[in-house]
């Protein structure tokens, strides 16, 4: 990587490095982006934002962080994929509340290529991992699924990358300011309280499911 992107950690304030700091490196955006593709994180915006800084940081690579974010998403996106072909649709329920689960369904049905893409391309509150947990279920097609939400999220972390390029110096302005990071820091909470609640139901989920294979 380049020698800003080396330097990156060591810039910022020691109140976010301490705790959070490696995630703010090249391979931080393939592993957190790995993770919010499974079941068992939650940080809305994160991969984006992260995204966004390195590009913005480290001009002569910009290039390289939405193929790093992209090939982590398809890393995440791959273990949620075999959990849903493993637990079926009749073990949907189990994780997906079902007003939502519904509606997935229909998608993934009606029209399982587009809703792919558009998944993919989403941000958030757009509900991607259990989309890709449903996808799973429903006998999607791997080949397909993966290619198409590999292209989608490549094209919008490339979009991203490409604009924190352009305007980076303005990006790195408010990003670094210390209300930002006050933000940053409130997100990280909300992370960590959506990562033990997803943790404790997938818990209780095969808690759940374990008497049934029994009998």
């Amino acid at each position: 990587m380049g020698r800003r992107a080396r330097e990156l950690v060591i810039e910022l304030p020691a109140y976010t490095l301490a705790d959070f700091g490696f995630f703010l490196t090249w391979w931080g955006a393939f592993l957190l982006s790995a993770l919010d593709s499974s079941m068992l994180f939650f940080l809305p915006f994160g991969v984006d934002a992260l995204v966004i800084y390195l590009a913005a940081y480290d001009d002569e690579l910009f290039w390289v962080y939405p193929l790093l974010a992209t090939a982590g998403s398809m890393t995440g996106a791959a273990g949620t994929f075999l959990i849903g072909r493993k637990i079926g649709d009749a073990g949907l329920n189990r994780f997906v509340a079902p007003r939502r689960l519904e509606r997935l369904r229909r998608k993934v049905r009606n029209s399982g290529a587009i809703a792919t893409a558009i998944a993919a391309l989403l941000p958030p509150p757009f509900p991607l991992t259990p989309f890709i947990l449903t996808c799973g279920a429903l006998q999607v097609n791997p080949w397909r699924f993966f290619s198409l939400a590999a292209s989608m999220r490549l094209l919008r972390f490339s979009a991203e990358a490409a604009l924190a390029r352009v305007y980076g110096r303005g990006i790195l302005a408010i990003l670094t300011a210390e209300m930002f990071q006050m933000v940053v820091i409130g997100f990280i909470f909300i992370a960590v309280a959506g990562t033990i609640i997803s943790a404790a139901l997938l818990w209780r989920s095969t808690r759940h499911r374990q008497p049934l294979r029994t009998a």
